[in-house]
């Protein structure tokens, strides 16, 4: 799985101390914990090492995911395409990892009949650290440009898009669960928009992950709310999005240490993000996960 950054995040004399949220772009990093792309220990306060690498892809045709997923020695990777024009889900997850290959600036899954071969314009981006008494989290974002080439059943497809790059790593409580959306479109003025939020994970008031962009600009937004089934997200100035599910991802596993149940749909936004956003077209994802790890 792959967390290097593009820059050297590497602790240094300008870092500040891991006692309240961090969020920046790595220089000034907290001192005195390991954080990617150094070695972390696998455990922590009691707590075993999480690492992942979660690469979401949206635009009006296709919406694609991939992930690469290590709790302390177990592992697992899944993908997944829907394909709106043509109203078909194709998806695998491997508790084996053999078929999805996520480096910098390439997604590449090879499983069957599918094959996405996707170039990723990456660069820096923002990241976070939350302090959890002994234990933390730690999660880099990207929202950027991605193209390439899709083999489906029904024939190959060129893609272009914006694509969430969100690597995460750390020594999260046993017991997890969150609420979660990400999407990307225009608003109506032709802007390019995106966010990434969450209630659950990450999302201290101040410093936390949650975050839109505007032109490939993150800004950090206040709490959110998830309505009820996933059907839209409240943000604190009262702006919300509505969410249309098309398709979805569900999983159960149970593997005697590790268990979790997750459920993801693609679909559409309308509605507005916060500052009067409102939106022309957008798609993307919902999510509720609940995990003993």
């Amino acid at each position: 799985m792959a967390l290097q950054p593009n820059t050297d995040l590497s602790p240094s004399s300008s870092g500040q101390l891991l006692d309240s949220p961090y969020r920046g772009d790595g220089s000034d990093r907290p001192l005195g914990v390991p954080l990617p792309p150094h070695k972390m220990p696998w455990f922590r306060a009691g707590r075993l090492l999480k690492r992942w690498r979660y690469v979401s892809l949206w635009s009006r045709d296709l919406s694609i995911c991939a992930a690469n997923i290590s709790v302390g020695p177990v592992r697992q990777e899944f993908w997944a395409v829907w394909d709106r024009k043509h109203r078909q889900l194709w998806e695998r997850t491997r508790l084996r990892p053999c078929c999805v290959t996520l480096v910098p600036n390439r997604l590449l899954v090879r499983d069957g009949g599918i094959t996405i071969d996707v170039t990723l314009d990456e660069q820096a981006g923002f990241e976070v650290v939350v302090p959890d008494g002994q234990a933390y989290t730690w999660t880099r974002k990207q929202l950027v440009r991605a193209y390439g080439t899709v083999h489906l059943p029904n024939g190959p497809r060129q893609v272009e898009a914006m694509v969430l790059i969100d690597d995460n790593a750390g020594y999260h409580p046993r017991h997890t669960r969150w609420r979660w959306s990400g999407g990307a479109g225009q608003d109506t003025t032709g802007r390019a928009v995106g966010w990434s939020v969450i209630d659950g994970l990450n999302d201290p008031a101040h410093n936390s992950e949650r975050t839109v962009w505007i032109d490939g600009v993150p800004q950090e937004v206040s709490t959110v709310s998830f309505e009820e089934n996933l059907a839209g997200v409240v943000f604190h100035d009262g702006a919300q999005l509505h969410f249309q599910a098309e398709a979805a991802r569900e999983r159960r596993d149970n593997l005697l240490l590790v268990r979790s149940t997750y459920r993801q749909p693609f679909g559409t936004f309308t509605g507005a993000l916060p500052g009067g956003i409102h939106l022309r077209e957008a798609y993307g994802v919902m999510e509720w996960h609940e995990a003993v790890w």
